[in-house]
């Protein structure tokens, strides 16, 4: 089950000046960090209940470089919390959604995460992350 908005991925040619701009709001930076896998660094700032992510790449085959290439920086997802990614990719697979990842991986600040394909959700980016430590 899907318990809440986890955060919202802004893809950004750069943390500093993006996060210059969200400091400016009002936010503070909580970490960052960098997620080799995904060839990312990955800001964290948080608003009420909700992370902001910005996501910056760190090689032009990143993922997030070709998001921006295509489309320039903005929202590039949205993370539902729940507590089973696992069942919950199950129940959606059951229910004819497609996943880009067929099984949950490794996401930031200790996750486990699944990305659904946003022909199934409106064109929207959609991910499911399950935290491992609360």
């Amino acid at each position: 089950m899907l318990k809440k908005i986890d955060h919202i991925g802004i893809a950004v040619d750069s943390i500093a000046l993006a996060g210059a701009v969200l400091e400016e709001l009002g936010l503070t930076k909580q970490g960052e960090e960098e997620v080799p896998s995904q060839k990312l660094r990955v800001a964290h700032y948080h608003i009420g209940e909700v992370q902001i992510e910005l996501l910056e790449p760190l090689s032009p085959e990143a993922t997030v470089a070709k998001f921006l290439e295509s489309r320039g920086q903005g929202i590039h997802h949205i993370a539902y919390e729940t507590d089973d990614v696992d069942a919950e990719q199950q129940r959606l697979v059951d229910r004819g959604f497609e996943f880009i990842d067929k099984v949950p991986r490794a996401g930031a600040h200790q996750t486990r995460i699944a990305f659904l394909h946003p022909k199934n959700t409106g064109r929207v980016l959609t991910e499911l992350v399950e935290h491992l430590q609360k």
